[in-house]
């Protein structure tokens, strides 16, 4: 009986000494979930969160919501980018989609009664013969509204002055247009971006030193004013720096030109035509130049150059993989945008700076201001998107992580 007993004793013993280990490792549990007092976040509570974050950027914030859009069921609007396969338009179509998802929500649309937004680029960007191919298909659609980023500023008005006779509305994002039937542009403010810009090279070269400009094409306004105001801040305020350039990269065929003409010691003669067999010699010269010789080219050119602002992912990523290859790593670099790989350079601390723009709110704003058109509710001329200024120090914070580009 006693050894009875003995065991039932030692059974209660063993079960109390486990639940107190399960509380234990509840309560470490516990502990390891929560930090000062709050609960570790879920990944739906982190994605809406930097959604948000991304939304509060926008101003006017009537544009970062969809309250009081009541638009008709199967509303089709059209949006038409300067690229598809890039992150950053990537991104812009996830925030269009979002926008027109949280307008189905709010209205109770289903099925075949759902508004529908359809993204639109060339697949390779800034590709003007293809948007414009994108444009006369779009608007044989008839959409509701049409916004689009213009790639060439002047190639696109025989299409708006169609959709204007059509009662399409027109909105431009990302780079803004000349026409007049424009009813609202959604966009970064470029001037006061890259004067930002500016100012942080300045601090960065000690206020003396030649930069570089690299920009991605010639055409945009967009292009043309981040161009246009950073050397402007330069020449304006900064009488010991010098500025280089622009280099288009839209105009590449000149500069293979010019690179083939070097090495074969042609001087070109205005007016004058050179005889076959140098003119073959050049053609087969102008075939072997790559974009990586062209770089290489602009830093030959430059051989003092102490920092180089390049005005789009691409370029900055080039301008970075030029300087590294000639071993000029003391050149600092700042752009815009957030690829994935400008945010490891800049980690690396490759990269000194960049404009990070907001391309999700760019999307949905531009959504939001496509539908007040079609419920003629009137748009503000100008929706600003905000940016970002983002560096080494401060890329791991958690309001930066939180208006980085993520594909969807």
């Amino acid at each position: 009986m006693k050894k009875r007993w003995r065991v039932a004793a030692l059974g209660i013993c063993m079960a109390m000494l486990t639940c107190a280990c399960s509380t234990q490792t509840e309560k470490a549990d516990t502990s390891s979930t929560q930090q000062n007092g709050e609960k570790k976040e879920t990944a739906e509570e982190k994605a809406e969160k930097a959604k948000q974050a991304k939304l509060d950027l926008i101003d006017p914030t009537a544009y970062g919501n969809v309250d009081g859009l009541e638009l008709e069921k199967g509303t089709y609007l059209s949006i038409i980018g300067k690229g598809s396969s890039e992150t950053y338009w990537k991104t812009i179509k996830a925030g269009a989609e979002d926008a027109v998802a949280d307008l189905n929500k709010e209205l109770g649309y289903e099925g075949s009664d759902k508004i529908k937004v359809v993204y639109s680029g060339p697949g390779k960007s800034d590709d003007v013969d293809e948007q414009v191919s994108i444009l006369d298909e779009e608007l044989d659609r008839y959409p509701a509204a049409l916004a689009i980023a213009i790639v060439d500023s002047k190639s696109c008005e025989v299409q708006f002055d169609l959709a204007t006779m059509n009662g399409i509305p027109l909105i431009t994002f990302d780079s803004v247009g000349n026409y007049q039937g424009i009813m609202a542009s959604v966009m970064t403010d470029n001037a006061k971006a890259s004067t930002e810009v500016a100012t942080h090279m300045v601090e960065s070269l000690g206020d003396a030193g030649q930069v570089v400009v690299i920009a991605h094409d010639s055409k945009s306004l967009t292009s043309q004013e981040r161009v246009n105001n950073f050397i402007a801040e330069i020449q304006n305020n900064h009488p010991n720096m010098s500025v280089a350039g622009p280099y288009y990269m839209d105009q590449i065929d000149d500069i293979k030109k010019t690179i083939a003409e070097q090495q074969l010691d042609i001087v070109p003669v205005e007016g004058q035509e050179l005889d076959e067999e140098q003119q073959t010699a050049l053609d087969d010269a102008i075939a072997q130049i790559t974009d990586e010789d062209i770089y290489n080219y602009i830093l030959e050119m430059n051989p003092d150059v102490k920092g180089i602002f390049a005005t789009n992912g691409d370029t900055t990523m080039q301008a970075l993989t030029a300087c590294e290859g000639k071993d000029m790593k003391d050149v600092v670099i700042m752009g815009y945008d957030a690829d994935q790989e400008e945010i490891d350079a800049m980690k690396d601390g490759r990269i000194a700076g960049m404009i990070v723009q907001n391309p999700y709110g760019m999307g949905y704003a531009t959504v939001v201001a496509e539908a007040r058109c079609v419920l003629n509710m009137g748009n503000e001329a100008n929706v600003n998107t905000g940016y970002t200024w983002v560096t080494p120090d401060n890329i791991e914070d958690r309001t930066v992580q939180d208006i980085l580009y993520a594909e969807k």
